[in-house]
């Protein structure tokens, strides 16, 4: 079981919207909207995919590796890796 599986439909919802989100700024940009506006609106959806990764990240951190360093051995190092990339990843982004 995922650490975001009690999470999962709430997700799923905030993930719809968002895709919802890049539909509107798709259209904006067919109809030449002006660019400040669609840059604005690439921001807010880029806000809604970090809240959304960082959702998913502390329940990771909650789950997959609280869970990793109880039960100790090289998982528990592997896991705390996996998590420290991760979060990497999205510092650079």
């Amino acid at each position: 079981m995922h650490g975001y599986t009690g999470d999962k439909q709430a997700y799923l919802t905030r993930l719809r919207r968002i895709e919802g989100q890049i539909r509107g700024l798709q259209r904006m940009v067919d109809d030449d909207a002006y660019c400040i506006d669609v840059l604005t609106q690439v921001s807010a959806a880029t806000r809604a995919l970090q809240a959304v990764a960082l959702g998913l990240l502390e329940d990771h951190l909650a789950h997959c590796v609280a869970e990793a360093i109880n039960s100790g051995g090289p998982e528990a190092e592997a896991k705390v890796k996996e998590a420290s990339a991760a979060i990497a990843r999205l510092v650079k982004s």
